[in-house]
């Protein structure tokens, strides 16, 4: 009786033994043959996904540098301030001394009467 019996244990220990030398060698396959199927199912929306990006990243990089060319635009006309208050001055003085020529006219033209006018 132990020879069936041994050769029934042998059989079930070669098969098991046959099954996983099987998985063992087709497993590999299997998950790249998986990987593969996930990748072509999605590239094209990770490629998509990719212009997308690419696109909003030119758009941003637009934004900032117009962002970046407005705050210099405002720094330079904080900065020119001392010149806006230079002009202003200048101009107060241009209008004082116009003011002072007027009244000097005025009061010129009161002391000589202009002769008349012979027709």
């Amino acid at each position: 009786m132990e020879e069936p019996e041994m050769q029934l244990k042998g059989k079930k220990v070669t098969d098991k033994f046959t099954e996983s030398v099987y998985v063992l060698a087709n497993e590999p396959s299997v998950a790249l043959y998986r990987l593969q199927e996930h990748v072509r199912r999605s590239l094209p929306e990770l490629a998509q996904h990719k212009a997308d990006m690419q696109r909003w990243e030119e758009q941003s990089q637009g934004a900032i540098y117009t962002v970046e060319y407005a705050c210099s635009a405002v720094k330079s006309l904080v900065d020119s301030s001392v010149y806006f208050r230079s002009v202003e001055g200048l101009l107060k003085q241009a209008i004082s001394i116009r003011d002072h020529m007027n009244t000097s006219a005025q009061g010129h033209s009161q002391e000589n009467p202009s002769p008349p006018s012979v027709a």
